[in-house]
């Protein structure tokens, strides 16, 4: 399960924080902090919503899963 928290910045949604969950409960997170690992990195592409739907959630729930 991969999450995102994004902003917009000339018509383009911009990942600057990620989080993936793996199916194990092993949380990998990547910013401006944090860019990458031998696990994976913060993705250097804008966010596609066409491409790529994805679901909205409320900041708390992303900071909860963030805080993990």
């Amino acid at each position: 399960m991969w999450y995102f928290e994004a902003v917009p910045d000339c018509g383009e949604l911009i990942a600057i924080k990620q989080a993936e969950l793996t199916p194990a409960s092993r949380l990998h997170r990547y910013s401006w902090e944090h860019l990458e690992d031998g696990q994976g990195f913060l993705t250097d592409q804008a966010l596609d919503l066409e491409e790529d739907p994805l679901e909205a959630i409320p900041a708390e729930e992303f900071q909860r899963v963030w805080a993990q």
